[in-house]
């Protein structure tokens, strides 16, 4: 009698712990996205968000080379403007982004990327590379590097990862490839980091000046004898740029300058691809 009540009583608790792990599955599975929850926008709105001091801080440490390249005084910003970036951060923060029309919330959530991913390199700082800044968040942060994983930040009660707002808010719910001119992972080889905030009056203006700018870089895009070589990006997200080579190459004719314009008359196959992960830091320029 008593080892069939022990058996029943294991048994029941068995059971019972096999239904709640059923129901955290169950409860995983339907979790909102970040694209579900951050979805909402208000059409119309004249709601704007003050991105003054990002202004004053890029303005003050993001200098452009003679090689075309964006590069960023860390060193100098990290001694005199980490809080205040820090503050500007905790600001966006607090923000109602739901309040907000569509163009001042891609502004407003390319901005907030922009001013993390500088606030995590500034942590951490002197770094070679953002890829050996390691924050956690998972098995593939593990394999990759980099702290676009970690939930870094929190925003209408949501945690939220750096790869939460490019990959799980800015593109699929703007679905506009120029989000990727628009957000800035600290590297040589990624678009540059604006002088400027984005904003929403100005947001269209802003990424077509973006765009037009990285593609007609060497990182971006250079046609030689041996072929078209064009950066990373073209290639990790091909699915934005029309899911094939000619796909990848109709985008860069759209805002390839004449001369590029000409060498790519005929192409429809990419020969490489190519990226820098150095940090873009004024030091190492030096």
């Amino acid at each position: 009698m008593p080892s069939r009540f022990a058996d029943t009583t294991r048994a029941g608790f068995i059971s019972a712990a096999l239904v709640v792990w059923v129901l955290g599955v169950a409860q995983i599975a339907h979790a909102a996205t970040p694209a579900e929850i951050f979805s909402r926008h208000t059409p119309g709105s004249t709601q704007t968000v003050d991105h003054g001091a990002f202004n004053t801080l890029l303005d003050s440490f993001v200098e452009v080379g003679g090689d075309g390249i964006a590069r960023v005084g860390y060193r100098r910003w990290k001694s005199e403007g980490h809080a205040a970036l820090k503050a500007y951060i905790g600001r966006l923060e607090a923000v109602d982004v739901a309040a907000l029309d569509r163009p001042e919330q891609f502004a407003y959530w390319a901005n907030l990327y922009n001013a993390k991913t500088l606030d995590i390199v500034l942590d951490h700082y002197p770094v070679r590379s953002i890829k050996d800044i390691s924050l956690g968040g998972g098995l593939v942060a593990l394999v990759t590097g980099g702290p676009w994983k970690a939930k870094v930040m929190k925003v209408s009660g949501e945690e939220l990862s750096l790869d939460d707002i490019e990959h799980g808010i800015l593109r699929p719910v703007f679905q506009d490839p120029r989000v990727h001119y628009a957000v800035n992972c600290a590297s040589n080889g990624c678009p540059n980091l604006g002088k400027e905030a984005f904003t929403g009056a100005r947001l269209n203006e802003q990424l077509e000046a973006a765009a037009r700018a990285f593609v007609n870089h060497p990182r971006g895009a250079s046609v030689t004898r041996d072929g078209l070589t064009v950066s990373s990006i073209y290639s990790w997200f091909k699915v934005d740029f029309g899911g094939d080579d000619k796909g990848v190459i109709a985008h860069l004719k759209r805002y390839a300058d004449a001369p590029l314009a000409a060498k790519l008359k005929g192409l429809s196959v990419i020969s490489d691809d190519q990226y820098d992960w150095s940090l873009n830091d004024i030091e190492t320029d030096r």
